[in-house]
């Protein structure tokens, strides 16, 4: 089979790598051509090939689109991207076009998504199975019924089918999208999304840190770095207070790509000789297989990463919308996830917080993580695609 997957990222990078995930299992079989159009991320070495956009991400205040290089035009870009897009699926002719997040989100992409949909459904393109790629929680709508209206208009007239990676025993879809019960096209929860972690790997790093079975490695990190530099400097001044209270403690700060290029510096000022600062890093499942403690905010990726790795941890929801909040809130009976709030960001709060939280032993739990195969194998099965009679 030949599958074209469409993943825009605008501020994050966690569209990005469960769409990655989903990709890289398909490629094991399959022709798959992963096509992006956001600002610049680390391509893998792999079997997978990507198709890139002239890219464009969100603005200062999340309001409107911008490109990414800076010398061209807004249309200009939109223009040039459409052709591309059509000319690539004139070419490419996918038997799969799966499409990450829209109708439900990225409505500013629509100039270039509707033309591709609605060609496949009138035959001037290639016909293929069109299937949205849904992670577990919505963003908020001010005008809910206006939203849930428009998205089921386009998800029922020109998808086939929706996969929704999450499971649902703990984050149903309708938690943040009301009319479930008038999706007319087959949808199927197919668990969450997260790269398989080794307790032999985390092993590995904690000995190549030359740590002991007594000390106590805390991981903070705040994903793409786009949001959450009070986090990481929080935790940059609480170090230096847990130093002084005990020497078995180590913490190691991770940035994200788009952070501020001078966080790193500002964060080793602020913690001295008490803390390492990284740059991201692509092995940071590896960080959470070896740590005692995660610190860091409670995106997607994230919280998958830390359910694999069974550890304790600290969240700090995203304060624009109520998705990371309510992601904590479904996982605090099941990991031992604690939820910081606006007032634990200083350092005093915050060390103490990190003390109770490292005596939390590790939980097991039953949540759902091979949702990138199961994505794979769903897609890969057309009976599961026929509409009801």
């Amino acid at each position: 089979m030949k599958i074209a997957c469409y993943c825009q990222h605008v501020l994050g990078i966690g569209h990005f790598h469960r769409s990655l995930a989903i990709c890289t299992a398909l490629a094991a079989e399959h022709e798959t051509v992963m096509i992006l159009g956001g600002p610049d991320v680390d391509l893998p070495q792999s079997q997978l090939r990507f198709f890139q956009l002239p890219g464009l991400k969100m603005d200062a205040d999340f309001s409107g689109l911008l490109p990414c290089d800076e010398t061209r035009g807004l249309e200009e870009i939109k223009q040039e991207r459409q052709e591309l897009l059509l000319d690539f699926f004139s070419t490419f002719q996918p038997d799969v076009f799966l499409v990450e997040l829209y109708p439900f989100g990225r409505k500013a992409f629509r100039f270039e998504l509707d033309p591709i949909l609605k060609g496949i459904e009138s035959e001037t393109l290639a016909p293929c199975l069109r299937i949205c790629s849904l992670r577990d929680i919505l963003v908020e709508k001010k005008d809910r019924n206006t939203y849930e209206t428009r998205v089921l208009k386009q998800l029922n007239s020109h998808f086939d089918g929706l996969l929704i990676h999450s499971d649902p025993r703990y984050i149903p879809l309708q938690q943040s999208f009301s009319a479930m019960d008038r999706i007319s096209i087959p949808y199927h929860y197919t668990g969450f999304i997260t790269p398989e972690q080794s307790r032999a790997d985390g092993d590995s790093l904690r000995k190549q840190l030359g740590l002991s079975g007594k000390e106590r490695l805390i991981v903070a990190s705040i994903g793409g770095g786009s949001v959450g530099e009070e986090l990481l400097k929080a935790c940059a001044a609480a170090a230096v207070l847990l130093r002084q209270q005990t020497g078995n403690i180590h913490l190691h700060i991770f940035t994200g790509p788009y952070s501020d290029p001078g966080l790193t510096e500002e964060l080793r000022q602020l913690g001295g000789n008490s803390v390492k600062v990284h740059d991201f890093s692509s092995s940071f499942p590896q960080w959470l297989a070896a740590a005692d403690l995660s610190v860091s905010m409670a995106g997607y990726n994230t919280c998958m990463n830390l359910l694999a790795a069974e550890i304790p941890a600290l969240l700090y929801p995203f304060a624009q919308n109520r998705e990371q909040r309510m992601r904590v809130t479904a996982f605090t009976g099941t990991a031992n996830f604690r939820l910081l709030e606006p007032e634990d960001i200083q350092a005093e709060a915050l060390a103490e917080k990190m003390i109770q939280q490292l005596n939390c032993p590790p939980r097991s739990h039953d949540i759902r993580l091979d949702g990138a195969g199961q994505s794979a194998r769903m897609i890969c099965s057309p009976r599961l695609w026929s509409r009801p009679a």
